[in-house]
Order: C-alpha cells, then structure tokens, then sequence
C-alpha cells in the first residue's frame, strides 16, 4: 500500500487505538461530571439522572422572584418566607393549632403551620439550597415530609423510618439542595390519618433553572385540594372518617367562601393543582376552554406527549399542571365533577325525598312544630333561594350569589375571571355578558318562526344506524 496515498495498516491501527482510548477517556469524564451522591454514574431514567443538573448536591446561586421566576399566585393563600444566609434561603415552619375560616358562618380548629391551613406555599428555583427549621407547637409528635422531592434518605420525614419524630416543643432541621423542578408538596408523616385529616398539608414549587422553551406564562396559579368531615355545629374536622366528607375545599375553602381567578384576555395561565385529600381524587372540569395537560408531579411533560382535554383528574397524592390562552372573556366555572363534591355540610345524610307531594301534609306537621317545610322534594336548589337558618357553626348545602341569582353550588368550586381591561388583580365583580351572546327567556316570535310548540312532544329519532 502506498503511503503517499493513505495511512499504512500500521498508523491506522495506531490511530484507531489512540481514537478508542481517547472516546474512552471522554466518556470516563462525562459520567464522572453526572456522578450521582453515591460517586456511580448515574442509571438513564433514575432518580440521579432525571436530576442530573444538580445531581452532585452543589447548590448553584439562589433563584430570584421577578428575575429568575414569576412568582405563583395562591388565591385565599400564603407563601412561606425565606432569608438568605451565605447562598442558602432558610425557611422556618411552625405546626401549630389553626383557627379557620372555611366559608363564611364555618369555623373549625385544625392543624396548620405557621397559622394556615393549608400551609403556605414554598416557592424556590431548581439547584437552591434550602434549609428548614420546623417547629412544634402541636399536643403531638409530627414530621415533615418532602412528598415528591429528590434529596438524600435521612431527609425524607418519615417518623420512625428516615428520622425520629419531632416531639412538642422540639425543632428540627432539614437541609436539601433542589435536584428537579415541577409542582410538588409537603405534609406530615406522623400519625398522618389525623394530621392530614386536619390538614397539615402545602405546595412546594420549584421553578427551572431554565425556563422551558415556548411562550411564557403570565399567570400561574397553586390550588390545593382537600376534603373534611366537620358536622353542623362541630368545631374541630374528624380524622378518623375514611368515606363519607362533607366539605371539600380548594386552598381551605368551601364555595362560596372560595376567590377568584383573575386574569386578562390574552394571557397564558398555567393553574397547578395538588391533592393532599385522605381518600378522593378530584376530575377537575374547566368551563368554557380546552386545556393542554403539561405536568404531573413527576415534571414537565414533554410536548409531543402533552394532549388537550377539558377535565383533568388528579388523584390522591399528586399534582397536575394544565395551559391554556384566555381568549374568551367571562365568569367561567372550574370545579370537580363529582357532583357530591360541590355540596356543602348539609347535604350530606338526607333522605330522599323527590317526588314526594307534601300538600297538606306540612299544615299538620306545622300544629306540633309550626315552622317546618318541606325541603327537597324537588331537589336541592330551592335551598339556596330559601335563606333558611342552619345549625350554629355550618353552612347552607349550596349557595353563592351571581350576577344573575344564585349560584347553586358549594364545596370544590370556583370562578375563572377573564377581562379585556383590569386595573389590578383583584376581584373585578361580576362580567356583564353582551346581550346578544346572554342566554334569556325565549321570544314568541322566534319559537313561532322556528316551528317550536311548547305543548307539543318533540320527540326523539332512532338512534341506531
């Protein structure tokens, strides 16, 4: 072989060698740069790997609100403060006995931290490093664990497992460096049929380090779901109900006690939702849009993966993230679709009564009690019309007022608020539908026109092929 005209069989074997030794080397390098705490590289789709970004546990600079993230909006919420000492933002939590409101009328003494219920939302940004002191102030031993977090054993906040428990009185200390982004949560894990029940539970949002590619999101809200069982007149939940809940809550409150989302035509809104709950999930239904489901608590779901639907089901014990354009103007209700859920306390344990015919049987129920009425024969929406008085300390089973009446629903239900003008976020009352877009009582002439008898059957067509 000439060698003027190529390498001989000698130096190519030679540059193969040297080629193969220094891919070798490089691959050498880069699995060391992606070493995982344990110092073995990290296996694809492990827990090390899907964090590889700070998969090593050093912290990278603290993530700024405004600068590095846009802040979440929690409507009936909190957030949890922080402070900087030497790059680390320090949080300190306190679980405590909480005075809540659920609904106006609707008190109850549950667990919190830091006076919430739920607790207040933890915001940070992928790669901080986060220090937590958790004070107790319960009559009872509690923890803290980091529900969906990527951080070392010893700080997961099982009692009795990963930690012992933090005793009345005691504060411990928890210290991590944030490995992933998404929506996740926090909640006890002492004793957590009781203290769940009572809800000691929050949001923990962690933000990317670099924000995805797309269009950016102007709005981005935290709800969390939760369900009670608190009977009329009671003043503290019932831990110990494992089916029948008879308040159901987004961010601690019942329908009509619930706030608004607010946002301008034409933003794009991200609403993140967590359910901490005991026993339900919650199929989310959004009136009035198509949504694109983009993150469960396992991250951010990869676009050619991310698909458009009206209701999202979160179950017990994670989070979902939906997207969408506001482009619609109006009061748009957002609520769970299980239909028990938007009820209130007193719906619960009634018997049936529909269809019965009360007419003259309350006259004589009224010469032994002489305000009594029937209720329920028709179903539940005249309640909300009646204005009846209830027990001390509950509320009606539905009942909200709207723009055009009342509104009868209660329990896990809320209104999203797209205006074309806003001059601030907060509650801009209720929207005034053009009239020719408004649904009213139909006109003579347009049913004589159209061939609409309203004494008439219309029947129906066969339904098969």
């Amino acid at each position: 072989m000439s060698e003027t005209k190529g390498l001989s069989r000698r130096r190519l074997l030679v540059a193969s060698s040297l080629g193969m030794a220094g891919t070798t080397l490089l691959s050498a390098t880069r699995a060391r740069a992606q070493e995982p705490f344990s110092g073995t590289p990290a296996r694809e789709g492990s827990a090390a790997d899907t964090g590889r970004p700070q998969a090593s546990g050093k912290h990278l600079p603290p993530g700024r609100p405004g600068r590095d993230y846009t802040p979440v909006v929690v409507p009936n919420g909190t957030k949890l403060p922080w402070k900087l000492v030497d790059g680390v933002k320090v949080f300190h939590m306190v679980a405590q006995e909480v005075e809540h409101e659920f609904a106006p009328g609707l008190q109850a003494r549950c667990w919190g931290y830091n006076g919430r219920v739920h607790g207040p939302v933890i915001e940070a940004v992928e790669g901080d490093r986060v220090r937590f002191y958790v004070t107790n102030r319960l009559p009872a031993p509690t923890t803290v664990h980091w529900h969906g977090l990527l951080l070392p054993n010893g700080m997961d906040g099982v009692g009795g497992l990963n930690q012992k428990a933090i005793a009345p009185g005691e504060t411990f200390k928890y210290e991590f460096t944030l490995r992933q982004s998404g929506t996740l949560m926090y909640h006890s894990h002492h004793d957590e049929m009781t203290q769940i029940a009572l809800g000691m539970t929050g949001m923990f949002i962690v933000h990317p380090r670099q924000p995805p590619r797309g269009p950016k999101v102007d709005r981005d809200f935290a709800l969390m779901l939760h369900e009670w069982r608190l009977d009329p007149g009671a003043r503290r939940p019932n831990p110990n109900e494992m089916t029948d809940f008879n308040l159901l809550t987004i961010n601690g409150k019942a329908f009509p006690g619930t706030a608004p989302l607010v946002v301008k035509k034409g933003q794009r809104v991200r609403i993140r939702l967590g359910n901490l709950g005991p026993m339900d999930h919650h199929p989310i239904h959004l009136h009035g849009y198509q949504f694109r489901i983009t993150e469960t608590d396992g991250g951010r779901v990869p676009e050619s993966a991310q698909w458009s639907d009206t209701t999202v089901l979160v179950p017990v014990g994670s989070t979902r993230g939906i997207e969408f354009v506001a482009d619609e103007p109006g009061d748009w209700a957002m609520h769970c679709h299980m239909t028990h859920h938007v009820m209130n306390q007193m719906g619960h344990g009634m018997p049936n009564l529909i269809g019965l015919k009360p007419e003259g049987f309350d006259e004589k129920v009224r010469e032994l009690l002489p305000d009594y009425m029937t209720m329920g024969h028709t179903g539940m929406g005249e309640m909300e019309d009646m204005g009846m008085a209830v027990p001390a300390n509950s509320i009606p089973m539905v009942g909200g007022k709207g723009r055009y009446g009342g509104i009868t629903m209660g329990g896990m239900f809320t209104v999203l608020k797209v205006r074309e003008q806003l001059d601030g976020y907060g509650d801009p009352g209720w929207y005034d539908n053009p009239v020719a877009t408004l649904a009213s009582t139909a006109q003579k002439a347009d049913m004589l026109r159209d061939g609409i008898d309203v004494n008439a059957d219309p029947g129906f067509t066969d339904g098969g092929a």
